[in-house]
């Protein structure tokens, strides 16, 4: 790799506010907004809207749509094509 033309990769916080969870890893991304770890040690935090904590896929509450009234209107519309 080229000396000097990659962004530093640190530590940073991820918090999730929503559903009240946090995580460290390393990435590129930076923030002035600083977070005291569970290791005593201070790094930078983002605040992220939703994380596996607060989606509704991970959470379970995601709503099952209704494709075969999608299906059945489709075909009402414009036909079966083919179907004979």
């Amino acid at each position: 790799m080229k000396p000097g033309i990659h962004p530093a990769y640190e530590p940073v916080v991820f918090r999730d506010r929503a559903g009240g969870f946090a995580f460290l890893t390393r990435s590129t991304a930076t923030s002035d907004k600083t977070v005291e770890w569970e290791d005593g040690n201070t790094y930078p935090v983002i605040d992220v809207e939703i994380s596996s904590a607060s989606h509704p896929f991970y959470t379970g509450t995601a709503r099952v749509l209704d494709t075969a009234g999608r299906v059945e209107r489709f075909e009402r519309r414009y036909g079966t094509r083919g179907a004979r």
